[in-house]
């Protein structure tokens, strides 16, 4: 009987043979060794240590660069000298191009047109060529690939290659020798010998996940030294392909991904990354876009640094994995993978934070279209249970004669509160909808409320700068005269120690006088705006 032919199919690398390709990977000629540093003011907050490793710090922000340049200084002299490719809207392909500067080699970054300017530029200043194609990394990739066959390129995977896997899973090495450290470090600070105090034992690494190089490379390192490590995946809830297709056992291919966290914005996982990552990582998480504005902001605040969405989902995680365990005395670390974020997504992450904290409750909130309705509303406010409450947004147009619709935002102090505000509200007579997590109440509608009214009659429209204390509102509506009815409130908090609100108030001309002493003895910096053409073309019949 003749043997079967040989498997063309190369065997799995094992987990002692990722161990010794992470030990022996090449990534310090470029990469640092990031550091392992406690979240003071987070680890308070939680009754748990929390460290971030700190992969923002590396020269391209991102621990990227590790495998990238793991994979290249093993290729030989032949591929080196006909040069590389790789198809990236970001942190790879910054990693790639600085590895070819160092490495003496031709890079060729072929990214989507869609791609931002500064991040075409910072693979510039590395030595990168880049090529624009297309609108999606799809493209992108697809014309990678003729490019590579048209010029004899070696293409440079972000994710699904061993030796970017073993690169990447040099963050656990340095991570688990760090730890071990910081007892020392602890006992030096207060005056004891070395081994008096401990090091924390790590219960979990908290690992964001995009087509799983960073987990696959983590997790074969912490199971092969010390498996009683959890390692615990991160997706966002709407860019989840790692979690899905190990649940249904075979890789799953995303019809659509979420943009927010654009690292990890992929669709289909590696088939080497998604092989490792289910048969080592312990658990998976899913988070929401509050919930990393708020860790954004969590990073922030522990060390004044601003790290990118994908860079906060580990410490998102950590927050709901505690709050889920109810756990104390543990300590977990979160990566923080990377820090290359577009400026002009601060204010969307600054605002979400607070309702990804449950710092902030939104509400649509009915009162009778009638007379001191609006300041008994507001005086409700300053009566809520709870301790005094500061509005964050207020938003009404005059619509309808008989009800008026009002856009409120209001601090809170504890998660689910708003649930509670939104009964009391109802209980007094307003009736109220809980909109703190309708998502197009929190993206689009609260920008939205206002336009054209054929009610606003005698309307005079000011912008004022309220100083932002409590009661300032209250002597607004304190000195206006009765028959000025409120036709329009436009108020957000923008961090400030003052507010800018529009009003608009229905004053006859008979009043003129009287509006103008209201104004003096109010003493508010104001601007009238009811001759300005915006008003007159978007507010004004």
């Amino acid at each position: 009987m003749s043997n079967p032919p040989a498997s063309t199919t190369p065997t799995p690398l094992s987990p002692d043979d990722y161990l010794k390709k992470i030990l022996t990977a090449r990534v310090y000629d470029v990469a640092s060794e990031s550091a392992l540093e406690p979240a003071r003011v987070l680890s308070r907050r939680l009754h748990n240590t929390v460290l971030f490793k700190r992969e923002d710090q590396q020269p391209v922000r991102s621990f990227k660069l590790r495998g990238a340049y793991n994979k290249m200084a093993h290729l030989t002299s032949e591929q080196l000298q006909k040069g590389v490719i790789c198809a990236s809207a970001g942190n790879h392909a910054q990693g790639v191009a600085l590895s070819a500067s160092k490495l003496g080699t031709r890079a060729v970054i072929v990214m989507p047109t869609t791609t931002p300017q500064v991040k075409v530029d910072a693979v510039r200043s590395f030595g990168g060529e880049v090529v624009l194609f297309g609108e999606s990394y799809s493209d992108a990739y697809a014309h990678s690939l003729l490019l590579q066959k048209k010029e004899g390129l070696t293409f440079v995977h972000p994710f699904d290659d061993p030796d970017v896997i073993a690169g990447q899973g040099t963050v656990a090495m340095e991570m688990l020798r760090q730890v071990q450290t910081l007892g020392a470090d602890k006992a030096a600070k207060a005056g004891q010998k070395a081994g008096a105090l401990a090091a924390p034992r790590l219960d979990a690494v908290f690992v964001a996940i995009g087509g799983g190089g960073l987990i696959a490379g983590v997790a074969s390192y912490i199971k092969a030294i010390d498996p009683r490590i959890k390692v615990i995946g991160v997706q966002m809830n709407d860019s989840d392909a790692m979690i899905q297709s190990v649940r249904a056992g075979e890789r799953v291919t995303l019809q659509d991904v979420g943009l927010f966290s654009d690292g990890t914005a992929v669709k289909l996982v590696g088939e080497e990354t998604f092989r490792i990552t289910r048969e080592l990582v312990d658990d998976f998480m899913t988070v929401d876009t509050d919930a990393v504005c708020a860790a954004i902001k969590d990073v922030f605040v522990d060390t004044r640094s601003i790290v990118e969405p994908a860079g906060a989902l580990a410490v998102a995680a950590i927050k709901q994995y505690v709050a889920l365990h109810k756990t104390k005395g543990e300590t977990y670390a979160a990566i923080l993978c990377g820090a290359n974020m577009n400026f002009d997504r601060l204010r969307f992450v600054a605002e979400r934070a607070e309702v990804g904290e449950e710092r902030e409750a939104l509400f649509a909130v009915t009162i009778p279209e009638e007379r001191g309705s609006f300041k008994r509303f507001c005086e409700l406010i300053g009566e809520l249970p709870g301790g005094p409450r500061n509005v964050t947004e207020f938003n009404y147009r005059i619509s309808d004669a008989a009800l008026a619709h009002v856009f409120v935002g209001l601090t809170t102090q504890a998660k689910g509160e708003s649930e509670k505000v939104a009964k009391n509200f109802t209980k007094h007579g307003f009736k109220t909808l809980d909109l703190t997590h309708d998502e197009l109440a929190k993206e689009h509608i609260r920008h939205m409320v206002g336009g054209i009214s054929t009610l606003a009659q005698n309307e005079r429209l000011l912008r004022f700068v309220f100083p932002e204390r409590p009661g300032a509102l209250m002597k607004f509506l304190s000195l206006m005269r009765p028959g000025w009815n409120i036709s329009l409130f436009h108020y957000r908090n923008q961090g400030a120690d003052y507010g800018r609100i529009l009003v608009g108030l229905q004053v006859p001309k008979a009043d003129d006088k009287a509006f103008a002493k209201f104004l003096q003895t109010l003493d508010y910096p104001y601007v009238e705006e009811t001759a300005n053409p915006v008003y007159r073309m978007f507010l004004q019949q």
